[in-house]
Formats: structure tokens, C-alpha cells, sequence
């Protein structure tokens, strides 16, 4: 790995003391960031090795990420005792004081004195807000019972009903204690089970997890995107680029000791068995022809791992029910596909307009083999689904795309231009290759709106840039995309150990994108034609903001013919401007845009009741006085959905997969899609 971040990087930085210095820092905030374990005294004891890491890499010899992890793991085993003692008494809430939530305003703890101090106000705060939960859902239940009250507005119980759907999955009404002493000793008795799974894990290091910290606060010193990925991560990035995986279609998450069961892929080998669901804690796991492993305080990836096998094979699951009873239960293992990771489309009819397309790309997904789904075919085949029930326009939306597959962009580019360059890519030694779409003629030739957030990144952004710089499509979005303008590769480990050790891959940063203009989209990202109100203006992303993100970068432009288009841009957006001005729930975001900037910054938290109770809802009120709620408004348009493969069979106990309905609904109400369909009415206008 040393000798791939020295020679492959796209930097071809020397790995030297001041690399090691820089990822000294990073190490330690992967550590403990939140400064909750280690003592200063700790830190300071691992400081020696802050020039040394550079040697550590060429040796072969990584001391510190030992070390570290030791160091660790008897701080974890120390704040155990303390939190334990914390919570079996009643805490204190009625004390004059505040908890800073910033790690970045406090220092290190010196003593165990001061650090217990500081885990005995995160308790308090964690007991209010538990009990916040439990009164408000109370104080629901009372209203529901309330005659006048419900008879006086019954969408406001629903609505109260949506906010404490958490605190009804966690813990059913009967389970709330009466008195505030009892909800207090509730609020503790939870905690206490809960960090006690908590801290059993982070005791129970993996046997790369060491030297995965430390390996990656190297690649994180020369750029964001560089990445050593163990066989777990390395696993699950693999089904987010292929959008599938071989297993029982369940969704896990940690519950205090165990692993319970989130929820089930609809139509996966689990809910069509019906054996086990939502809720399930699972005991223990046995593979076809092998004793079951016990998972208690196992790290959920372990077990992941343990669930996870071929199609066609069987493993057998221990768990115990809600109710408390237990089932051993064979599940055979099939290919789950995850839907949502893929491309959907619908038609979208707007009164007194013509009929628009709309597509949802949420990555540039792909993988190898026979019938294997890419973004690419999925873009192609719905549209030519909406080009045969004749809509005037098509709008693509990428919002939240991070990414993927870089050729999948290219590719889906071609559809709608008749050929040309998409894309140049150059390595660290000056060598640059252009993308081209070589095939004449195009899929699509009608208007197009590419749909953009700061959260569009990497091949989406190579997308939206081709359809701007050919003037194919007109980009909407609220602000510049992401700004991720590299590629990376992916060493496979494992080959240097002959497949004996399972070592995973390193993700290394090996190339940067440049549009056909020969502008780069690393730091400045693509910035919309068309500027919407941002519903995540509060926060801080998006490459500029990273640290050791690489400089923006220039280089000869290609030659490319761009596109005969009828509209003009600008008359564009003055219409567009015109509309937002007047649209109710766009011009909140704004005022939301503050109030929850203004939020961010307030990091210091009042502890006693009263104050806490009356900042929470002086916070609450302010935030409800301009936030938009999508769901209140009548829906704007009408929203047909693409047939999308075979239609999911309901599970045991489910009616049916309303996952399409829920998700036309959101398309109907969305008031960016709205706005791009606007727009695309504008321009069909001659």
C-alpha cells in the first residue's frame, strides 16, 4: 500500500514527515474525535509517533495503529465503569449548567475526574431527551382520547402521531412510566443497556480495523477520496455500484447487545419466507453444515458477513421474537436487488400542459456478467418507455448522486447527443484520454432538464457538465454540484498474499475529470443555468469544503459541436425566478436556510430541565414557522409510474408493496421537480 500512495497517487507525493504529521492529526480524530476516551496524557503518548508514520508504512511495521488500539481499548473499559456508575442513580437535572457539543471547542480531558464529568452532562442530555420522547408521545395519546380535541382537529393528532413514530417503535405505550421519577429511571435503564452493547463492541477490534485507521489517515492527508476498504467495506461497496447481493434481503442494525432485524427487501428470500421480520433480535447464525456462532456483542459487519452467501445455499437463523419467544429458522439465500438503487422513471401531466417524462438516477450503477443491470441500459430502455407515449420533455434527476460508474455517464451521454467528446481524463504523468460517444444519432432528441443538488457528484457531474457544454439540456439545481473531479481505481490486496489472507482493496486516486471546455469540475462542481431555493443551504459540503481536496485545474479544450436548441437561458430563468418568488413553500426555504444556520452554530446545550425544555421549544416553534411541509400541500401534478420488471408479491402479514405509490406521491408533491417541469414547459414554448 505504501508503495501504491507514493508512485500511483495522482499527487505522486513523497510519503514523508510531513505527511506523517498531517495524518498524525487525522488518526487521532479517527480515534476519538469526540474526545470522549482518551486523556490528554494519552495523546500525548502516541505524539511520538507523529513524524514516524511515513517509516511505519516502508517497514511494514505499524506501531502506532497498535499501540493506538490498546490504548483505546483500556479507555473503553475504563468510560464502562463511569457510565455505569452514572446511571445507576438518579441524575441531577435542575443544575444551572451547559454541555458543549462541538468537539472542536473543548480540549482533551486531563484527568478521569474531568472526563467523567464530561460523560456525566452527555448522560443528562441524552436522559432529556429520552424523556422529551416519552411525554410528547403521552401527551399524543391524551389528545387522541380527547373528544373536543380530536373533534377539533384530527390531522394535527396524525401529525403528531408521524413525529413519535420512533418513540412508538422503541418502546410501546404501556412501557412508559406515569411519573417523571419513573420516565427519568426509564430513560436511564435504556442507556444503560444501550452503551453496555456499545462499548462491548469497541472493545472487540477486528484484525485489520488497527491498521485500517491508520492506512487511512494517510490516504485522507493526500485527498479525500482515497480509501484502504477491509473485505466488509469493500463487500458493501460493491453492492452499492452493482445494486444487488447474494443473501436473505434483510436490513440489520445494532440494538444493545444483539443484531435486530430493520426491516425486509421487499421480495427478497426473507419476506417471501416469512419467518422472521421487524424486530427480530437475531441470537446466532449457522451456515449450511456448520454449528451455529453465537452474535452476542458481535460487530454487525460479522455478522453481516456470516448471513451473506451464495444463491441457493441455506443458513439458519436463531432469533427471538418481540414477544419474547425463541425460533430457529432456514432461510435458502437468493439475489436481492435493492430497487431503490436503480433508475426509475414516470410520466408526469400537469394541468393544461402536455405529458413530461421523469427519470430518478440515483447512481451510475453496474456490474459484470450476463443480465446484469447498468444505469446506462436502465437510462436507455425508459426512454425509450416515455419517447413512445410521446411527452414533450424528459427531466433527469440527480439529485444526492454520488456517483459510480464513469463510463455509464458516457454512455447515457451518447443518448442524447449525436456523438462527440464527453469527458478527458489525465493522470499525475500529464497523459490524457478523452471519452467520446462514437455512436452517430441519439436515443432521446427532445428537451431535457438535468436536475442537480450539492450533493450531484462525480460521474454526475461529468453528465450534467456534457448536456450544459453541448447546450443539450438545461441544468436546475440548487447551487453547484458536489465537486468531485477525480477518478479512482481499485487494488486488489489480496493477490499479494496469493489469495490466502483476506486483505480487501485500496481505493487510490489515480486521475482527474476535465469537461470537453478543459474546465475541471474538481472543487467548482457544475453550477445550474437554472438556481432553485436549497433546503440544505445550512450545511457545510461538497469538495471545497474537504480537507486536502485536490486544486482546481485547467486544460486544452475539445472540439465539439454543440447542440441547435430554440430556448434562450437566460429568458429561462427570469421565468423560473418569477415563479419560486411567488410559490409559498419555495419561499420558505430561505428563512429555513437561516434558522437552521443559526442552529448549527448554537452548540452549547442547557442542562437543567426548564431551560432545556424551553430552548427545545423556542427552537421548535421557530423552525415550524417557516418550514415547508411537502406533505400538507395538495400534490401538484399527476404522476403515472414506469412498470419497473415484475410487480413485488406482498409478504406474510403485508397487504401489498405500496413502495411505487409512496414514491409517485413524493414526485407529485417535490416542488424542484415541479419547478423543472416548469421549466420544461417553457421550453417546448416557441
Amino acid at each position: 500500500m505504501g508503495e501504491l500512495i507514493q508512485d500511483e497517487h495522482l499527487l505522486r507525493k513523497p510519503i514523508d514527515d510531513r505527511v506523517s504529521k498531517d495524518a498524525f492529526k487525522t488518526y487521532l480524530d479517527r480515534l476519538d474525535g469526540a474526545k470522549m476516551f482518551l486523556l490528554a496524557s494519552d495523546r500525548d503518548a502516541l505524539a511520538k509517533y507523529q513524524d514516524k508514520i511515513d517509516d511505519e508504512l516502508k517497514s511494514g511495521r505499524l506501531d502506532l495503529a497498535h499501540d493506538g488500539a490498546k490504548i483505546f481499548a483500556a479507555r473503553v473499559a475504563v468510560v464502562e465503569k463511569m457510565v455505569e456508575s452514572l446511571l445507576a442513580a438518579p441524575l441531577e437535572l435542575t443544575n444551572e449548567e451547559s454541555v458543549e457539543l462541538d468537539p472542536k471547542k473543548v480540549e482533551a480531558a486531563k484527568t478521569d475526574a474531568e472526563l467523567k464529568e464530561r460523560w456525566r452532562q452527555r448522560l443528562e442530555l441524552e436522559v432529556l431527551e429520552r424523556v422529551a420522547g416519552m411525554e410528547d408521545r403521552l401527551a399524543a395519546e391524551a389528545k387522541k382520547k380527547d373528544p373536543k380535541a380530536k373533534a377539533k382537529d384530527e390531522d394535527k393528532d396524525k401529525k403528531d402521531d408521524d413525529k413519535n413514530k420512533d418513540a412508538a417503535a422503541t418502546m410501546p405505550l404501556a412501557q412508559i412510566p406515569t411519573t417523571p421519577e419513573g420516565r427519568e429511571a426509564k430513560a436511564r435503564e435504556d442507556l444503560a443497556k444501550t452503551y453496555s452493547g456499545r462499548f462491548a463492541r469497541l472493545k472487540t477490534q477486528g484484525p485489520l480495523d488497527a491498521a485500517s485507521d491508520l492506512v487511512n489517515a494517510v490516504t485522507t492527508a493526500l485527498d479525500p477520496h482515497s480509501a484502504y476498504l477491509p473485505p466488509a467495506d469493500k463487500a458493501n461497496f460493491d453492492i452499492a455500484i452493482t445494486g444487488s447481493l447474494e443473501g436473505i434481503g434483510a436490513v440489520l442494525r445494532e440494538k444493545d447487545h444483539y443484531i435486530e432485524i430493520a426491516e425486509l427487501v421487499p421480495g427478497g428470500a426473507s419476506w417471501r419466507h416469512g419467518g422472521i421480520g421487524p424486530g427480530d433480535l437475531i441470537l446466532a447464525v449457522a451456515a449450511e453444515g456448520k454449528d451455529p456462532v453465537d452474535t452476542f456483542d458481535m460487530r454487525i459487519d460479522e455478522v453481516v458477513k456470516m448471513i451473506r452467501g451464495p444463491k441457493g445455499t441455506v443458513v439458519k437463523l436463531r432469533v427471538q421474537k418481540p414477544a419474547g419467544s425463541e425460533e430457529t429458522v432456514a432461510i435458502t439465500r437468493d439475489k436481492v436487488e435493492i430497487e431503490e438503487a436503480y433508475a426509475r422513471g414516470a410520466v408526469i401531466q400537469k394541468k393544461g400542459s402536455p405529458a413530461f417524462g421523469y427519470i430518478h438516477l440515483p447512481s451510475f450503477y453496474g456490474g459484470k456478467g450476463n443480465g446484469q443491470r447498468t444505469a446506462a441500459g436502465d437510462v436507455k430502455r425508459l426512454l425509450n418507455e416515455l419517447k413512445a407515449q410521446k411527452v414533450a420533455g424528459v427531466v433527469i434527476d440527480l439529485r444526492s448522486n454520488g456517483g459510480g460508474l464513469l463510463f455509464d455517464a458516457v454512455e447515457i451521454s451518447g443518448e442524447l447527443i449525436d456523438k462527440g467528446p464527453v469527458v478527458q481524463v489525465q493522470d499525475s504523468r500529464g497523459k490524457k484520454e478523452v471519452l467520446k460517444d462514437d455512436k452517430k444519432g441519439t436515443e432521446y432528441d427532445g428537451p431535457v432538464v438535468v436536475l442537480v443538488d450539492r450533493f450531484s457528484a462525480s460521474a454526475s457531474e461529468i453528465f450534467a457538465g456534457a448536456m450544459q457544454d453541448y447546450g443539450r439540456a438545461v441544468i436546475v439545481g440548487t447551487g453547484p454540484t458536489h465537486g468531485k473531479g477525480t477518478v479512482q481505481t481499485l487494488a486488489d490486496l489480496d493477490r499479494a498474499t496469493g489469495g490466502k489472507v483476506e486483505l480487501g482493496v485500496l481505493k487510490l486516486t489515480i486521475q482527474q475529470f476535465f469537461r470537453v471546455t478543459g474546465a475541471s469540475t474538481q472543487r467548482e462542481g457544475v453550477v445550474p443555468d437554472i438556481v432553485l431555493p436549497d433546503p440544505a443551504g445550512h450545511i457545510e459540503s461538497g469538495e471545497r469544503e474537504l480537507d486536502h481536496a485536490i486544486e482546481w485545474s485547467k486544460i486544452d479544450a475539445q472540439q465539439f459541436d454543440k447542440v441547435p436548441h430554440t430556448w434562450k437561458t437566460d429568458v429561462l430563468a427570469q421565468k423560473s425566478g418569477a415563479r419560486i418568488a411567488k410559490d409559498p413553500l419555495l419561499s420558505k426555504i430561505a428563512a429555513t436556510t437561516q434558522v437552521l444556520r443559526a442552529r448549527r452554530n448554537d452548540t452549547k446545550v442547557p442542562l437543567a430541565k426548564p431551560a432545556w425544555e424551553a430552548r427545545r421549544k423556542e427552537q421548535k416553534a421557530a423552525l415550524e414557522a417557516v418550514s415547508p411541509d411537502v406533505k400538507e400541500l395538495p400534490p401538484r401534478n399527476t404522476v403515472k409510474p414506469l412498470a419497473d420488471g415484475k410487480p413485488v408479491p406482498p409478504g406474510p402479514g403485508a397487504k401489498t408493496d405500496d413502495r411505487a405509490a409512496r414514491w409517485a406521491d413524493g414526485i407529485a408533491r417535490d416542488p424542484w421537480i415541479d419547478e423543472s417541469v416548469n421549466v420544461l414547459s417553457d421550453m417546448t414554448k416557441p
